[in-house]
């Protein structure tokens, strides 16, 4: 079978059943073709990975680079992590200034990956960068199959032939249960969550990976699974702990979102965070700061991630041949407040430390 970079637009009108003139006005975004036969030859772009060729080898100073801010549910990408998107955004544009690029974002919400395709074919653009907090594989071989030079940030997957820049969720993971093994805990839970996102799999995998790591065991009985929305993680919480859930000592939760919902439930529950119950996040989202205790949690720098995806993706714009891949994984920082440590344990240290001091 023919990689994508040897298909032609014939193979591409054979499999979606239309003219080969068809499948040049979609991808040229040119022509009056209906909703679904646009459909159906993106489709086909998609499964055979075609790979458009191109006259085109680098990029004019001035040229504009877009965003995709995609949203296909809602229920990670939406106004809870505004500030997160923003963060990326910021990283973004101000490399992509310095490198004499114009940034244009363009946000999808509900629509299906197809439109979001269509949007591209024919559009005036440089290079993509496509947020794929929500995203498939498919979707991701259905946006790369276009044919731009194109990044897709906060996903990751490894064995796709597509650039990724994203956080290095197994070191960030690894970092939370090593902070609770440290304190003494042997009973670590997890507050993960049934919405599909890859960062959210690859923390779930991450979890029992360094569990195991560490030597500790996981019951599977502290293996929590929560709506990703505040009130969706508050409202399930609250079922859990109606139904008799029996609490571990602590829990790492998937994201900061779900962390507030998960104490808001237990704070209604008659109990006291940290010292009835320890909490680490993941995000750190301003509202952690301002909390009381404020919340333990997981900075990943998304400047970060922003200025490497323009870097990566100028690149690629300016390379006269095809490159490889590109898969990057940004380092975290766990960031200490006080959700996570019981006071017995803090007077523990305490009294610790007043020991080793001399006598007078």
């Amino acid at each position: 079978m023919k990689n994508g970079k040897n298909l032609t637009i014939r193979d591409i009108a054979e499999a979606a059943g239309v003219s080969a003139a068809t499948v040049s006005l979609v991808l040229n975004g040119k022509g009056d073709i209906s909703g679904i036969t646009r459909a159906k030859v993106l489709e086909a772009v998609a499964s055979l990975n075609y790979i458009p060729r191109t006259n085109k080898t680098t990029a004019e100073p001035g040229e504009t680079l877009r965003f995709l801010k995609i949203a296909k549910h809602g229920h990670t990408v939406n106004r809870d992590h505004s500030v997160f998107i923003s963060d990326y955004i910021d990283g973004m544009s101000a490399e992509a200034t310095r490198r004499n690029y114009t940034l244009e974002v363009v946000s999808f919400e509900g629509q299906p990956i197809s439109s979001v395709a269509e949007s591209l074919a024919g559009a005036p653009i440089s290079g993509v960068i496509a947020l794929g907090t929500e995203l498939t594989e498919a979707d991701i071989r259905l946006i790369q199959g276009l044919g731009y030079p194109t990044i897709f940030i906060d996903t990751f997957f490894d064995v796709l032939d597509a650039n990724f820049v994203d956080m290095n969720n197994e070191d960030a993971v690894y970092k939370v249960l090593s902070r609770f093994h440290q304190q003494g805990f042997r009973r670590i839970g997890f507050v993960a969550s049934h919405v599909e996102t890859t960062n959210f799999r690859l923390r779930r995998d991450a979890f029992f990976k360094n569990m195991a790591r560490l030597g500790l065991v996981v019951d599977e009985a502290d293996v929590l699974s929560v709506e990703s929305t505040y009130d969706g993680a508050y409202s399930d919480t609250r079922q859990l702990l109606a139904d008799g859930l029996e609490l571990a000592e602590c829990y790492f939760c998937t994201n900061d979102i779900i962390a507030y919902g998960f104490i808001r439930a237990l704070r209604e529950h008659g109990l006291t965070i940290p010292d009835d119950v320890s909490i680490i996040g993941f995000d750190n989202l301003p509202q952690s700061a301002t909390m009381d205790p404020g919340l333990t949690t997981i900075e990943v720098s998304k400047r970060k991630i922003g200025y490497l995806a323009v870097t990566i993706l100028d690149d690629l714009i300016q390379s006269a041949e095809p490159q490889p891949a590109v898969k990057i994984q940004v380092g975290a920082e766990l960031v200490l407040r006080g959700s996570h440590e019981k006071l017995s344990l803090r007077t523990g240290k305490r009294g610790a430390q007043k020991q080793k001091q001399p006598a007078e």
